[in-house]
């Protein structure tokens, strides 16, 4: 009986030791977390270069959106790789798919294409795919301005159809405000 009443004694005395530690380890454990999640995504949002006349439903590139994709992947694969695209998201039609297909090829990386309608699944995608790094969404000019006020909560001005390289790049950390910036391509 003495033998297990002295254990007990002892049990207490250590417990203050144990739940420090295990304290400690708990708050290391939620502020490694909320560093590894702080992570900052990089979404830019482009509509499609020039479109040719002909044929009317999936028209492909003009010879002047040919140039000016070949512009685009100039533009993004060119500087340091932290700042180059990991990934590129388009819609089912052929001029978005050739507006990124010289960047694509240049940097050896994956394009997926998800239906012009799913804007809401294309921009989730585009986060959870590519958390904390960067993708480019080329869209239209009717599925553009709402990419970007999902992705950041801001609404942007509407598209002509005759409006061609406007890039929106859009930060969005884990936490706090997404921040928006346009930039004006010289197309």
């Amino acid at each position: 009986m003495r033998k297990e009443y002295a254990s007990l004694r002892r049990r207490p005395l250590l417990a203050p030791v144990w739940l420090t530690g295990l304290a400690a380890a708990l708050v290391i454990a939620a502020l490694a977390w909320l560093w590894l999640a702080a992570d900052t995504t990089t979404i830019l949002v482009l509509r499609h270069a020039e479109k040719a006349e002909a044929p009317a439903g999936d028209p492909l590139l003009s010879l002047e959106g040919e140039t000016h994709a070949a512009e685009l992947a100039a533009l993004l694969s060119g500087g340091p790789a932290e700042f180059r695209p990991q990934g590129i998201i388009v819609s089912e039609f052929r001029r978005t798919q050739e507006t990124v297909r010289p960047l694509a090829n240049r940097l050896s990386i994956p394009v997926l294409v998800m239906p012009s309608d799913e804007i809401k699944a294309t921009v989730e995608r585009a986060l959870e795919e590519f958390h904390g790094g960067r993708v480019l969404i080329v869209g239209h000019s009717n599925t553009v301005p709402e990419i970007v006020r999902r992705l950041s909560g801001s609404a942007v001005p509407p598209i002509g159809e005759d409006q061609y390289g406007t890039l929106y790049i859009v930060a969005k950390p884990r936490f706090g405000r997404a921040a928006v910036t346009r930039f004006d391509l010289p197309w």
